[in-house]
């Protein structure tokens, strides 16, 4: 099938994020007196939100006792001032994304990131590239909800099966089959082929060039 639009994930898809965040919440943890992760164990963190990253972060008898509103307020905070400072596309995906503008394809991004801040990081990052549509966390229920992919399709005047969707967690996955897109999981990202599959995805890549190679455009 000839797909006639792409959305992407944001975070471990188009940039690669992790060791920002993982040194945004590990300062936290440390002023309070816990102890940080590897930034490795932050790729099973991400995807889901700044809350949500706080409460696995926490130790189980902390999450269930700390002000956990205040602690996220405080990793936003610092997120804030040091997320462009590691952060950058990942190898390929300027290529990419200049590729898909030469086809005339248009691109989207769908994040769990609060919705200014989506808007902030991708013109700071990708300022390059134009995207009919970005859209993180606002009124509307954050992925796996199908919601935010379904107005982006709305405003592209497309129908959800013209759509690919790319993503690297099982998040994005269930968000695709949720919207009825085609989800495509990346192995470059923050998570394993595993989760990938068991998550709904047709396709697995592991370098940006083989979304082009798929004949799919």
């Amino acid at each position: 099938m000839n797909y006639k639009a792409i959305i992407f994930d944001l975070d471990g898809t188009l940039l690669d994020t992790l060791k920002d965040l993982a040194l945004s919440a590990n300062t936290v943890l440390e002023r309070r007196g816990y102890r940080g992760h590897s930034e490795d164990k932050y790729r099973y963190f991400v995807g889901e939100g700044i809350e949500v990253l706080v409460k696995k972060a926490l130790p189980p008898e902390a999450a269930e006792h700390e002000n956990l509103g205040e602690i996220v307020q405080e990793v936003k905070n610092e997120y804030g001032r040091r997320w462009a400072d590691h952060t950058a596309p990942y190898p390929g995906i300027p290529e990419l994304l200049d590729n898909l503008e030469e086809k005339g394809l248009p691109k989207a991004i769908l994040s769990n990131k609060p919705h200014e801040f989506t808007i902030i990081t991708v013109e700071a990052l990708l300022p390059r590239w134009y995207f009919h549509a970005v859209q993180g966390i606002s009124e509307l229920p954050r992925k796996p909800d199908p919601a935010g992919a379904l107005r982006i399709a709305d405003k592209l005047g497309l129908a959800p099966s013209e759509i690919l969707y790319v993503g690297d967690t099982a998040t994005d996955m269930k968000t695709a089959v949720a919207a009825g897109m085609y989800p495509v999981g990346v192995l470059w990202g923050f998570r394993t082929a595993q989760e990938l599959l068991e998550n709904g995805a047709q396709t697995l890549i592991s370098h940006p060039e083989e979304l082009l190679a798929q004949g799919w455009f």
